[in-house]
């Protein structure tokens, strides 16, 4: 398999389940402003015309996109990794909460702060609008260790978004404390700190490439 990612980015969920799952897999760098493969220069969108990460080539070819499609193809390519959920009410769980985490937390309240160009109008109204749903994940998470009773490709996909709060002042997560227990917690995980410090790293030499690039 070929993972299409970009450091600290939505990808690294990706990298979370497969790392989790024992899986092996190609790791593709893209950088984000020009959609360039690093490792040769070629152009992502000849692979996913709209250019964005995560991008998973499977082992027979076939070219999938959109995060929470792509965790689900993860979670049941390696069923033994536990990474997703028994068909029926289980499995709608898990697609509920890949939902929530996609539109309510990513798209919804993460995305507008994150982006440099946005007025501060528009961050300030996205906190006004979908701080809220931080304080139902807060409510939800009290006495849990997971979303669902067992670390799932939901996890994988919260754990990275909560991440950004390091990039996101205005979200100080001492506010939400289950959030902040639960974060801690899967930050202790070792598919998440092999990915995160891997990343990070990478996410570094990035800022290098753009700093001696100006």
């Amino acid at each position: 398999m070929d993972l299409y990612f970009s450091p600290l980015a939505c990808s690294m969920a990706t990298r979370v389940a497969l790392y989790e799952a024992g899986a092996e897999a190609k790791y593709l760098e893209v950088d984000p402003p020009t959609k360039t493969v690093l490792s040769d220069g070629s152009d992502f969108r000849a692979v996913n015309p709209i250019g964005l990460v995560p991008t998973l080539r499977t082992d027979e070819g076939v070219v999938l996109t959109e995060n929470a499609a792509i965790l689900q193809y993860v979670a049941d390519r390696f069923p033994q990794s536990g990474l997703g959920a028994a068909a029926g009410i289980d499995r709608t769980r898990l697609h509920q909460w890949l939902c929530f985490i996609g539109t309510e937390l990513h798209k919804g309240l993460f995305i507008p702060l994150l982006d440099r160009k946005a007025p501060q109008e528009t961050k300030a109204y996205a906190l006004e609008k979908n701080l809220s749903r931080l304080d139902y994940l807060d409510n939800y998470l009290k006495g849990r260790d997971f979303l669902l009773d067992h670390f799932s490709v939901a996890d994988a996909y919260l754990v990275t978004v909560i991440n950004w709060t390091m990039a996101t002042p205005p979200i100080e997560l001492a506010k939400w404390p289950n959030v902040k227990a639960y974060y801690e917690r899967l930050r202790q995980r070792p598919s998440v700190a092999k990915a995160v410090a891997e990343e990070f790293e990478l996410y570094k030499a990035e800022l290098a490439r753009k700093k001696a690039a100006a």
